[in-house]
């Protein structure tokens, strides 16, 4: 099922307070006198697709705007790539687009419920939808958008896929082939960095793990003074000097002791001051030995700060990481056995290039045949199609070209050519022109899809302005429904 724009919210938008619209499947015409509301619709739409957002928008009295839309359909499914590289929630079978803007300047945009930028948004609404009036941009203008059209009439999108993996694997190997093959001059400066950083990686001795170490080992030995003077003064007021506790319990024992001897129930008492004490001397004695541990010398407190120091300097220049910094030490030295068998590696990437161009030749051929077949039948099927819409004496005509080289939709282009007089000839930037004429014979405004939706906005007479929305029907005079319609 095509994607299709099926729930349209406005909240504090211009006139609007809010409205919540479900689109309903088939044409759908919103009509009103100028001045109703309309525009705002088309407004909010422009909103989800990325345009600018001017807070005089705003509704008074309000300060927050909010526009949310709801797509359907299960060619939403083919933008789940984009999707994901942009780091947005993939679509199961709906697409959530929603904007708010504040009068204090804040903007945000969310897809599927995920933070995303202005310009992801504007790319995915290139996907979306169309806005087609005197002045909008309107995408079959794009020679790219015509390739897509002829090829999808064509059913091409299986061969092109191949094509374009094959492309994208070429210009990798070129890549890597033009940076190997520098000048000499660059090819001794880049080594000569490769080998201070690989060097100097390599002479840090870096052990996984071993940052944690050392940092701690550094806290304690930083601040040992301090550890130290506290551990000792504990242990002297414990055991050793006047006074102190031990030897203030050794005289409650005593005591205790000549207790016990008159009320032998007193004998619990006695051993658990015993166990106290035991408890408290072990206590003593192990915060000396921590002290005697702590007591470091200056040269190995030097030593730890020079590796921490050490750490951080690799960390600025070549990772976030101790990790990070190892591994750049190993793609630098991977990197410089490359430059130094430089012979043998460009040897190798000639022979990967060859073969990968001609994988690539082949499916760009295979390409090639789908579009010539596809290139009569879709132009008899324009020019039957323009017919039924009035244009009797119109011509049509879809044009391949060769390319000079390889691009990455395949070694041709595609001209759409229109005549829409008879003694006119046929002309590639008359689209505009007849599709203004086609769609506006009544001088009402249009909605179709495209692979979601294709908006035309223009006046009708008499003050009353006319929204048309079409979701399905295939005879509509939008281009893309006059290739889906020949497709079918």
């Amino acid at each position: 099922m095509p994607a299709v724009l099926a729930l349209l919210r406005i909240k504090n938008l211009a006139l609007v307070e809010e409205l919540e619209w479900e689109i309903a499947p088939g044409f759908i015409a919103v009509t009103g006198e100028t001045g109703a509301g309309k525009s705002i619709i088309i407004g909010a739409l422009q909103l989800l697709l990325g345009e600018r957002a001017d807070k005089s928008l705003i509704r008074t009295g309000a300060d927050l705007c909010t526009v949310e839309a709801v797509f359907a359909g299960e060619d939403l499914r083919k933008l789940n790539a984009q999707l994901i590289e942009a780091g947005v929630e993939p679509c199961e079978s709906d697409l959530i687009v929603k904007r708010t803007f504040s009068a204090s300047g804040g903007n945000r945009q969310f897809i599927n419920g995920s933070p995303t930028t202005l310009a992801v948004l504007k790319n995915l609404g290139d996907e979306l939808v169309d806005l087609h009036g005197p002045h909008d941009h309107q995408s079959l203008l794009s020679p790219e958008k015509q390739l897509g059209l002829l090829d999808s009439f064509a059913r091409a999108e299986e061969q092109l896929a191949e094509y374009r993996k094959h492309y994208r694997q070429l210009q990798t190997l070129l890549a890597e082939h033009a940076a190997l093959n520098t000048v000499e001059t660059a090819r001794e400066q880049e080594l000569d960095l490769l080998r201070h950083q690989i060097n100097e990686i390599s002479s840090a001795n870096l052990v996984a793990g071993e940052e944690e170490e050392i940092e701690s080992r550094y806290k304690l030995a930083s601040n040992s003074k301090r550890l130290i003077e506290l551990a000792s003064t504990i242990a002297n007021k414990l055991s050793e000097a006047d006074g102190s506790v031990l030897s203030q319990l050794a005289e409650t024992q005593r005591l205790l002791r000549e207790l016990e001897k008159i009320d032998d129930s007193i004998s619990r008492f006695s051993s658990a001051h015993a166990a106290a004490v035991i408890e408290l001397s072990e206590i003593a004695r192990s915060l000396s030995q921590y002290a005697e541990k702590l007591d470091l010398d200056p040269a190995q407190l030097s030593a730890l700060e020079q590796r921490v120091s050490l750490f951080e300097s690799l960390k600025r220049k070549y990772g976030g990481s101790i990790p990070e910094v190892m591994a750049f030490g190993e793609r630098a030295a991977e990197r410089m056995g490359k430059i130094e068998g430089r012979d043998a590696e460009l040897e190798r990437l000639a022979s990967e290039i060859e073969k990968i161009r001609t994988q690539m030749n082949r499916s760009g051929e295979a390409v090639r045949k789908l579009r010539v077949k596809a290139v009569p039948k879709l132009s008899e099927t324009i020019r039957r199609n323009l017919r039924d819409l009035g244009f009797r004496q119109s011509e049509f005509k879809a044009q391949l070209f060769a390319l000079d080289e390889p691009r990455p939709n395949g070694f041709d282009s595609v001209e759409l050519l229109f005549s829409p007089n008879p003694g006119e000839p046929l002309k590639d930037r008359y689209q505009h022109r007849w599709r203004d004429r086609a769609c506006g014979r009544s001088k009402d405004a249009k909605l179709g899809t495209r692979s979601s939706s294709d908006l035309h906005h223009s006046p009708a007479p008499s003050g009353c302005d006319c929204l048309f929305s079409l979701r399905r029907d295939k005879r509509s005079c939008a281009w893309p429904h006059f290739f889906e319609s020949a497709r079918g």
